[in-house]
């Protein structure tokens, strides 16, 4: 074999595996899209209850550690300004 013939069979095969590939994507994004309009056509309608955030006293955090760390994040500041 010479190295045209090795090439073009190379071509060929590069050929058929990108469009083997491309076809296999196509078919995988329209199944998807054809499931996700299925599922939401039976979807039901979810409830949905508020949720609470938790507070700073429920986190067992004190007001005297966050006063601490306010003004040592104050003073960070103040020092990063000169």
């Amino acid at each position: 074999m010479d190295i045209g013939q090795l090439l073009a069979t190379a071509a060929n095969l590069m050929i058929t595996g990108m469009v083997g590939v491309f076809v296999f994507l196509s078919l995988l994004i329209s199944a998807i899209t054809i499931m996700s309009k299925l599922a939401s056509r039976f979807e039901q309608p979810v409830a949905t209850t508020p949720t609470r955030t938790p507070s700073i006293k429920a986190s067992g955090v004190s007001s005297e550690h966050i006063a601490a760390i306010s003004a040592a994040i104050a003073q960070y500041k103040n020092k990063q300004k000169l």
